[in-house]
């Protein structure tokens, strides 16, 4: 069975360590994309409340077909300790029965495990194991110290084992 990441990006740290991953382990690899506008000052406040009322939100793609993968990898940033809608919203769009999860969030304080333990939660619910998770800090990083934390967490966890 193959392997694929799937991850929310907004500020494009969660991109990097998403892509980095998918480099190291040879992975399939999809962007989710939120149809809501979150980028201006104002749109970052209502994107926290929406995170942490866990309210849905308009995603492209919509769905994504999992049957050709055993390992799963779900990503996302932090938002008022949550993961982001748009991989909530995913989340609970996909069929997960059966599938190995690995669970990672960025995030520029804390609030990383916390996320990662609602979508666990979000997961098991739909048939899925959780078998690995871990956390990136982002605060104050460069785009290639990102690459370099997201390298030395995958040789660290031995993600190669989780993926074909």
């Amino acid at each position: 069975m193959k392997t694929i990441i799937i991850y929310y990006s907004e500020s494009k740290k969660t991109k990097i360590v998403a892509e980095t991953l998918s480099h190291e382990l040879e992975t399939d690899i999809i962007r989710i994309k939120d149809k809501k506008k979150r980028n201006r000052f104002m749109d970052k406040i209502t994107s926290s409340i929406d995170a942490f009322r866990e309210n849905k939100t308009e995603i492209f793609p919509e769905k994504v077909d999992l049957e050709e993968y055993g390992m799963v990898y779900f990503g996302t940033p932090t938002w008022a300790g949550k993961p982001a809608p748009a991989i909530i919203t995913l989340i609970d769009n996909c069929n997960l029965q059966g599938k190995d999860i690995v669970l990672f969030a960025t995030m520029n304080g804390s609030g990383g495990r916390s996320a990662i333990k609602r979508m666990e939660e979000k997961v098991n619910v739909r048939g899925a194991r959780v078998v690995e998770s871990f956390t990136v800090r982002t605060k104050d990083k460069t785009p290639g110290q990102l690459q370099e934390d997201s390298e030395n967490i995958a040789k660290l966890l031995d993600l190669s084992l989780f993926s074909n």
